[in-house]
């Protein structure tokens, strides 16, 4: 059982790796497989990958803050974008969001949070990438056109009164860039979907 004042050295630890921390980590710190396998057994962390440990006791953080560790690589998209762009009013039970296809798929198996992933093509990941901010934690995500134009790719696989809805967000939105939308159409490959669907509205 730890002491209240090892419990508390170790918050601050885990606290200035933004209450993520890999083996690496905690072994530089001299915590080896013994302490880590107490702390597990004392619900102070939880393992949320092979080799990356998260402090569950009070850490006060945000779940994008695990997802920013994890996956650097990744760019917010789909109904997480629909949502933070008030093109839905369902907050998504996971947390979607684009990687290169090319990475391996064992990174993307986690217990913690709960995530969806959308391989693209290398060159697709960053086309359309902006800048946002969640709990305000720095965040990468798609912007308006290119989610809309994702939205377009998956429509056979979404839920229809979220896809009428992000539709008609977007048409009404003062802030969306239709030259940009037709551009990404383009790449992507959905220019006769963005035309029959959005061309009437705009």
């Amino acid at each position: 059982m730890l002491q209240k004042n090892d419990i508390e050295i170790l918050r601050k630890l885990f606290s200035q790796h933004n209450y993520i921390m890999t083996t690496t980590e905690l072994t530089a710190s001299k915590l080896y497989y013994a302490d880590i396998k107490l702390l597990l057994d004392e619900g102070l962390i939880e393992r949320v990958r092979r080799g990356y440990y998260h402090w569950i006791e009070d850490s006060g953080e945000s779940e994008i803050v695990i997802i920013n560790r994890l996956f650097p690589d990744a760019v917010l998209c789909m109904e997480t974008a629909l949502f933070y762009y008030r093109y839905s009013d369902r907050n998504p039970a996971e947390w979607n969001f684009a990687i290169d296809k090319n990475v391996s798929k064992l990174r993307t198996k986690i217990d913690y949070p709960f995530i969806k992933a959308y391989r693209v093509e290398s060159a697709l990941v960053t086309l359309g990438e902006t800048r946002g901010k969640i709990d305000s934690i720095d965040v990468r995500i798609y912007d308006r056109d290119r989610t809309i134009c994702d939205v377009m790719r998956n429509m056979n696989k979404m839920d229809k009164e979220i896809f009428n809805k992000a539709i008609q967000g977007y048409v009404k939105d003062p802030k969306k860039n239709v030259p940009n939308l037709m551009s990404y159409a383009k790449v992507l490959r959905v220019q006769k979907r963005v035309k029959e669907l959005i061309g009437v509205w705009l």
